[in-house]
């Protein structure tokens, strides 16, 4: 009996690490539904690609319901969507506030409750991991960045707590949480000032954020686990 076909889907597939995930996830075989603000019309017949603004209500809903429409399960969902802003606290705006709130808890919320669903549906389980940054965990003098900690906290609190919840389903929920990687977004980085916020003396590369999601994404019996992918910054400095 053939094995069906497994099915991806990664938010904040637009460019940078969402991309490296799409292109990773189909060499493992798997079909991907790859959907941010705005994304181009994909390549291959293995790929569908959805625009979706995660702070609007229904964003997740209507993304996993066109995975299901097409592909006719979700096994794994890359929560990449996220914002950074580095204000001091007292500058941060009620409009950052709901960006934030919007894009790295509601864009989480909506479309991770309706893959849940999706996946209990059917034998098999599966498996949500999200992106967060060490930056909950170690706290920097150099960044102030309040709001992000505030929302990817969240993250990885939920983590622990979906995965209890689900862990006799066969739905495992992970997290990466990343040090400063560097991207499209984040391609230089003058006189090493960010490879010396890592104990190891460099910046994260995509591929190093990958590779761990890879590891997550084949390590059965992990879960609940917040993974730092970070340099050592978790462990001090």
């Amino acid at each position: 009996m053939d094995t069906p076909q497994k099915v991806a889907i990664v938010t904040g597939a637009s460019g940078g690490i969402g991309t490296a995930l799409v292109e990773a996830y189909r060499e493992l075989g798997y079909a991907v539904t790859a959907t941010a603000r705005s994304i181009r019309a994909p390549g291959g017949t293995g790929v569908l690609a959805v625009p979706g603004d995660a702070t609007e209500p229904g964003t997740g809903a209507r993304i996993v319901e066109a995975t299901m429409d097409r592909f006719g399960r979700v096994d794994t969902v890359i929560n990449g969507a996220g914002l950074f802003v580095a204000k001091p606290f007292t500058e941060c705006t009620d409009e950052d506030y709901e960006s934030m709130v919007g894009v790295n808890l509601r864009g989480f919320f909506d479309i991770s409750r309706s893959a849940i669903r999706a996946m209990l549906s059917r034998d098999g389980g599966g498996h949500i991991v999200n992106i967060s940054t060490s930056l909950v965990d170690n706290a920097d003098t150099h960044v102030t960045a309040a709001l992000t900690s505030l929302t990817k906290g969240g993250l990885n609190a939920v983590t622990k707590s979906l995965a209890i919840e689900y862990a006799t389903r066969g739905i495992r929920v992970n997290t990466v949480a990343l040090g400063v990687i560097r991207t499209p977004t984040h391609p230089a980085d003058p006189g090493g000032v960010q490879a010396s916020r890592h104990p190891v003396n460099r910046m994260g590369e995509v591929d190093d954020v990958v590779r761990a999601v890879l590891y997550l994404e084949q390590a059965p019996f992990v879960t609940g686990e917040i993974s730092h992918v970070d340099g050592g910054q978790s462990a001090g400095h």
